[in-house]
């Protein structure tokens, strides 16, 4: 019995030392599984993280510019760089935010808009001195890229653009700027369905005033655009229901449709002044809109 006791000690420790030996194997193979995973996720923060906003360069296809349309085409192209700048800080302050189309929706879409109406401005600065360059509405369009500062600086410096086309394609039957076509589109019946709300929107046909005869059918074609862009908007609030945070609406909805208004709003100035009329002030203001109870 004495020699018995040693012999089922060694036993009780050999089983109890290979117990530990597998239970610490499977904490190793956790640790390891987890720190997987937390690298994972960590590259995944990263590669969103190091995505930015790259734009075409516009000053890289300029003609020429006159001298004296220089300083005006130098405050659009520094304006084109700042709003790409703006961009990428939205970019980076609303990671994790809305749906997988909130970056166009919400930076994207708004940037291309703003870009347009800068480079229309562009293009009548020289053209009121100069041929106007053409094609390059082409280079409103921005898109996400990998390395950090991607697209900065591109519009810097000076040279010009040219006017990009007054009115869209495909856009709705022209309407008469008298009728108020747009003005409380946003009341429409089932355009907020599901939340009660639809998106309101000022007046702009009431307020253009007398259109020349020889611009009154691209002021009528953007009349028009104006509406479809209420419509686009409100069966985008209808299908988002749910989504995103508080500032949704506002971030990938309300914002982009501003920006949208505000480019066409632009062109329908431009349009009546092209005919040597003056251009209605003012109207820069109506392009905000809100939600309103259904």
């Amino acid at each position: 019995m004495s020699r018995g006791l040693p012999l089922l000690h060694r036993r009780r420790v050999l089983v109890v030392g290979a117990i530990g030996g597998v239970t610490c194997a499977a904490v190793a193979v956790g640790a390891a599984m987890a720190g997987q995973d937390g690298s994972g996720s960590s590259s995944d923060a990263s590669t969103k993280a190091a995505s930015t906003i790259s734009c075409p360069d516009v000053t890289g296809s300029l003609p020429e510019i006159p001298a004296k349309a220089k300083a005006e085409v130098d405050r659009n192209l520094a304006l084109l760089q700042t709003q790409i700048d703006e961009a990428n800080k939205r970019l980076v302050s609303s990671a994790g935010e809305g749906g997988p189309n909130f970056v166009q929706n919400a930076i994207l879409g708004p940037l291309a808009d703003k870009r347009k109406s800068t480079l229309d401005r562009i293009a009548i600065s020289i053209g009121r001195q100069a041929e106007k360059p053409q094609g390059l509405d082409a280079l409103a369009e921005c898109s996400l890229g990998g390395d950090a500062g991607a697209g900065q600086g591109s519009d810097a410096g000076s040279g010009g653009a040219a006017e990009p086309p007054a009115t869209a394609p495909g856009t709705a039957e022209p309407t008469d700027p008298g009728s108020g076509a747009e003005d409380g589109a946003g009341s429409d019946a089932g355009a907020g369905t599901g939340t009660g709300q639809s998106i309101s929107c000022p007046d702009v046909a009431s307020k253009v005033g007398a259109v020349p005869a020889a611009a009154q059918a691209e002021v009528d074609r953007n009349i028009a655009l104006l509406q479809t862009q209420i419509d686009e908007a409100n069966k985008r609030l209808a299908s988002s229901v749910g989504q995103g945070g508080p500032n949704f609406v506002q971030n990938a909805i309300l914002g982009p449709l501003k920006d949208k208004r505000t480019s066409t709003i632009d062109r329908i100035r431009i349009s009546i002044s092209r005919q040597g009329a003056t251009a209605p002030s003012g109207l820069d203001a109506l392009a905000g809109c809100s939600l309103a109870s259904g």
